[in-house]
Formats: C-alpha cells, sequence, structure tokens
C-alpha cells in the first residue's frame, strides 16, 4: 500500500495555475490599461463554483485570515516607500480623508443602500462602512502602474489617505456589526447605542496603533542599521526579516485591541525612511511579497463569490456603486479638501482616484462570520463596488490625470515641460520690481519681495512642483523645490 499525495499535488496545481494564468492575462490586460487586480479577482470568478472551473470554495475564515495578512505586507510595502518629505504636503488633507471623510462618505453611501436595496437603517450603514474607504492595494499598484508623475501634493494624499483609512473603516463596520446584531435581536425596541463607549474604542484603536507603530518602526530601523547591508547587499533576508517583524506588529497590536493596519503602516513610513540605506536593496524582494499578497488575496476572494446569487441584486448594487463614486466620495473629498485650498481639479482627481479594492470585500467577510442577517448581500454589493471601481476607475487613471492637469512633465522633455511651465525660467530669489519691469507685468502691492515668496503667498499653502498663479497676462508657475523652498520659477506669458 502506497501513501497517495493527491492531498498535497491537487491544490498546489489549482493554486499555482490560477496564479500562473492570472499574472500572464494581467501582462496581456495592462497593456488595454486594466488593473492587473482586476484580473486576479475576474479570474478566481471563473474558476469558482459558477465558472467554468467548477472550483467549490466557501471557507471565509481563511479568506479573512488571508486577506488581514495580505493587506497587513501591502500596506508595510506601502510604509516602506512613503518618504517624511510628503507629509509636509499631503498629511494634514490624508487624516481628515481617513476620518471625516470615510464618516461622510459611509453615511451618502447607506442612503443609496437603504432606497435601492431596501435595507434598514443599521444594515444600510453597515453596506456604507464596508465600502467606504480606498483601497491601499489598489492605489498604491494603479498609481505606480500608471505610467504619469502626479503633482506632490495629490500623490502624497492619495497614498497617505489609503494607508491611514481602513482604520476608521475597520472600527465603523465592528461598531455597526454589533448595533446590526442588537436590533435584529430586538426588532421592536430599536438599537441601544452607547456612542460614549465607541468614542473610546476609537481613541483605544487608534492610540494603540499609532504607539506600537511608532515604536516598532524606530526599533527595526534601529536593527537594521546595527546590521548593516551584509556582504551581499541582504535585500532578499532584509525583506524577510521586515516582513516577519511587521506581521508580529499587526497581529500583536491586534491582540491588544489596537489597529493593527495603523500600526504596520505607521511602522513602515518610520523604519524606510530612518534605514533608508538598509531597507532600498530590500524593496525588490518586498514588492514581490505585495505582489504575492495581493495575487491569494484577490484570487480567494474571487472564488468566494457565486456569480449566480449576485446577479439578483445587481442592478441595485450597481446603483451604490454608482452612488458611491459620483455623489458619495466627490462631495467627501470636497468637504475636505476645499477649505485647504485644493485647486479645483485636484478635488476632481482625488474623488475619482477613491479606488476600491480588496478591503471592502475583505470587510464584508466580517457580517458574514458574524452571523449578521442578509449578510451575504453585503458581500455581493462590495464586490460589485469593487469591480466597477477598479474597472472605471482604475483603467482611467492615467486619462483622468491628464486631462484634469495634475501630471508633471517628464524632466527629459524639454517640449512638455515647455507646455506645462512656460518658455522662461528665472530664479525664484528674483526681486518682484525687477520681474514685472521686464516681461511689462503688474507690479504687485509688495513690490520689494522675491518673486519665489510673493508666490507662495499669492497660493497660501505649502507649494509643490506644478503650482501656478496668474499676475496679469502671465501665469507664473513653481517649476523646481529645494526641500519647503521654492527654487525656480517658470514663466507663461499669455496673447
Amino acid at each position: 500500500m502506497s501513501l497517495s499525495l493527491d492531498f498535497l499535488a491537487l491544490p498546489l496545481l489549482a493554486a499555482a495555475s490560477l496564479i500562473f494564468f492570472s499574472v500572464l492575462a494581467g501582462v496581456v490586460s495592462a497593456r488595454a490599461g486594466f488593473s492587473f487586480l482586476l484580473v486576479f479577482l475576474v479570474v478566481g470568478t471563473l474558476a469558482g463554483v459558477d465558472g467554468p472551473g467548477g472550483l467549490v470554495f466557501d471557507d471565509f475564515r481563511l479568506s479573512f485570515w488571508v486577506g488581514n495578512v495580505a493587506l497587513a505586507v501591502i500596506l508595510l510595502d506601502g510604509g516602506l516607500r512613503t518618504e517624511f518629505t510628503t507629509f509636509r504636503t499631503g498629511l494634514r488633507p490624508a487624516l481628515w480623508l481617513a476620518t471625516l471623510g470615510v464618516v461622510v462618505c459611509t453615511g451618502l453611501t447607506a442612503v443609496a443602500a437603504h432606497f435601492l436595496l431596501a435595507l434598514q437603517w443599521p444594515l444600510a450603514l453597515l453596506v456604507g462602512a464596508i465600502v467606504g474607504s480606498t483601497d491601499a492595494a489598489a492605489v498604491f499598484s494603479l498609481l505606480k502602474s500608471s505610467g504619469v508623475k502626479l503633482n506632490e501634493r495629490v500623490a502624497a494624499t492619495l497614498e497617505i489617505e489609503s494607508g491611514m483609512n481602513d482604520p476608521m473603516a475597520v472600527f465603523l463596520t465592528l461598531s455597526l456589526i454589533g448595533i446590526a446584531l442588537t436590533a435584529a435581536a430586538a426588532p421592536m425596541a430599536g438599537p441601544d447605542v452607547n456612542w460614549g463607549a465607541l468614542l473610546i474604542a476609537l481613541l483605544h484603536q487608534m492610540g494603540w496603533g499609532a504607539a506600537l507603530g511608532l515604536i516598532s518602526g524606530f526599533g527595526l530601523a534601529w536593527l537594521l542599521i546595527r546590521l548593516g547591508r551584509g556582504p551581499d547587499g541582504g535585500g532578499g533576508i532584509r525583506a524577510l526579516l521586515i516582513v516577519s517583524g511587521g506581521l508580529a506588529v499587526y497581529a500583536g497590536t491586534t491582540a491588544l485591541g489596537g489597529s493593527g493596519f495603523l500600526a504596520v503602516y505607521a511602522m513602515g513610513v518610520i523604519a524606510g525612511n530612518r534605514a533608508r540605506k538598509q531597507v532600498r536593496p530590500a524593496l525588490s524582494a518586498m514588492d514581490g511579497y505585495a505582489w504575492l499578497s495581493q495575487a491569494g488575496m484577490f484570487l480567494l476572494l474571487g472564488l468566494l463569490v457565486t456569480p449566480s446569487e449576485l446577479l439578483r441584486t445587481l442592478w441595485p448594487a450597481l446603483g451604490v456603486s454608482l452612488v458611491l463614486m459620483l455623489v458619495a466620495r466627490p462631495l467627501s473629498v470636497w468637504l475636505c479638501l476645499k477649505p485647504m485650498r485644493f485647486a479645483n481639479n485636484e478635488i476632481a482627481f482625488v474623488s475619482w482616484v477613491g479606488l476600491r479594492g480588496a478591503v471592502p470585500i475583505v470587510l464584508a467577510v466580517f457580517p458574514v462570520m458574524a452571523g449578521v442577517p442578509g449578510s451575504h448581500t453585503f458581500f455581493n454589493v462590495a464586490f460589485v463596488v469593487v469591480i466597477t471601481s477598479l474597472l472605471f476607475q482604475g483603467s482611467t487613471i492615467a486619462w483622468s490625470a491628464r486631462r484634469l492637469g495634475v501630471t508633471l512633465p517628464d524632466p527629459s522633455d524639454m517640449a512638455q515641460a515647455r507646455q506645462v511651465f512656460g518658455d522662461f525660467v528665472i530664479d525664484a530669489s528674483t526681486p518682484m520690481m525687477d520681474l514685472c519691469t521686464f516681461y511689462g507685468l503688474p507690479v504687485p502691492s509688495e513690490s520689494d519681495q522675491s518673486a519665489g515668496r510673493w508666490l507662495r503667498e499669492e497660493l497660501d499653502r505649502p507649494p509643490v512642483e506644478g503650482d501656478s498663479a496668474t499676475l496679469g497676462k502671465a501665469e507664473l508657475s513653481v517649476r523646481s523645490m529645494d526641500g519647503q523652498r521654492i527654487k525656480q520659477i517658470g514663466i507663461k506669458l499669455g496673447d
């Protein structure tokens, strides 16, 4: 009698084949502008019970576990690549978007879910919370693969927001699950909400997440510096050390009731900046870990979907998705960014790139595991939202960025640089009186100041490359920066 290894070979064959064909299809589809992540999700669905693959998979617990681990790895990788300089322009708006923005988006989406899906308000709010946050995996990967260079303000806001808004979405989802279960148990009494306890829980999650993330980030940076780079650069082994440390911090923070997502992102930011020389060789391996995490997560989540069930709520779910993309996200972004003097084109782009990815689907597993009535409907709605977001928003990032004018020219493309910044370049220290006299422009009231100071005050916000202001018939723009100081100004003269 011989031992059969089918229990090893067959699942491994299925998993490896799915990933292989997903990556192959992704390479082909990326040339047409479609997202790799969308391909993984679709391949997983086709391999599922209603597709040609016919694989029966309904292990929500395993998918939940894989999804959380994968998101932790992706956030860690994103944090390692986030430079401190981006926080100068991106932290404050990202914080508002990651807190108030998620709450507003949740509420507006809940209105659509209430009327389109005929859900009671606790359940409608739960749907809004599930799809209310942007997805780090989608934002990091699609911005990187779009091929466009965004101005620092927009890029930093989007990246930091996607790394920081998961804790709020998780908190809202868990809180609303408790409210929904209470309402289901006593439908006549209505939910008894202890708002004080919820606020304390939120502060507890954020506080532990931020504190443990910062402490572990400094600790990891110190360790990496002490270890050095090693004889071979140590890229692969350093990446393994970073990933295992990040997952330990994520798990420990979660066990203490804190936000593991916030902790692992903060850890990556601190370690990536304080030990930049030691981390840089590991980024290539980290990129591989992140892509493997995304592939496994999206394939498993695709396998969970049953298209025949999804079709029953397809049109209402599409309605919720459209309200989210065209109403809830734009209004929440406008409320958060307009007071910070973001330009209208920047607000429009940040609104459009509110990408939904694995996070909503992972959050939709929460109510399924908790036994919330009708929870499979939430999962189907989240799946439709993600598909439409990746299909319409994810595939148009480059086009919308150019259309809305939030891109920067390639430094080597002089023709494009002249088109954006104008034909003339001056030093920012040039006195305004000299500049206005030479180009025949109206002299501002404080003519004794430099052109750089005038432009900074006219913008009334931290300047970034590509910012511009009008003076008479001319447009003055920030052509280059030296830290926080404007270094060069481009001048474009009108007719």
